[in-house]
């Protein structure tokens, strides 16, 4: 199952190639924030992750509703992190 999971921006690692590092749960990986150039993504932005892209912008109260309800979930949240966990765009 893949879900779309709320990750804060840590760093903005390229910005003409629109890729930011994120952090989902503990766990850092950089991603493709492209989808939302138009909104401009900043350090300490919330985004909703899938398959290593930013589908949207969220604010901080939907991002702890959304990872409360994918965290009831059980074993899908740890494979959705498991997954993360083992992606990068290169």
């Amino acid at each position: 199952m893949c879900l779309g999971i709320p990750g804060q921006v840590v760093q903005i690692v390229d910005a003409d190639n629109h890729l930011a590092k994120v952090d989902v749960s503990g766990v850092q990986r950089t991603i493709s924030v492209r989808l939302l150039a138009a909104e401009g993504i900043a350090q300490g932005d919330w985004v909703l992750v899938h398959v290593g892209f930013a589908m949207a912008k969220i604010d901080q109260e939907e991002a702890d509703l959304t990872l409360e309800a994918v965290k009831q979930m059980g074993q899908a949240y740890y494979d959705e992190i498991e997954a993360f966990d083992s992606t990068a765009i290169i």
